[in-house]
């Protein structure tokens, strides 16, 4: 099968937003892909966010997934926040 690209909306959110810039950012993402290659995707773009590696989780359109060989298809416009983890007080 060969990939389609959709624009998908990435949300970052407290450390995530820090160390991108940014608080949300439209890019073009194939799909399918896995949620390891995604997040992949994303540290290409923001070679920072590697810090977060281990610790991070994503949501695809408000459900968490783990970062690992778990298919996810985007559709156009689908929301991807990326939420580091959150230090308590």
């Amino acid at each position: 099968m060969v990939p389609s690209f959709g624009e998908v909306s990435i949300l970052y959110f407290a450390k995530s937003a820090e160390l991108t810039g940014v608080k949300a950012e439209e890019i073009p993402a194939p799909t399918p892909l896995s949620s390891q290659q995604l997040w992949g995707l994303l540290l290409q773009r923001h070679p920072r966010l590697s810090v977060l590696q281990g610790q991070v989780v994503l949501a695809v359109r408000q459900q968490y997934i783990a970062i690992d060989d778990q298919p996810v298809t985007l559709g156009d416009g689908d929301e991807v926040a990326v939420v580091p983890p959150l230090s308590g007080g």
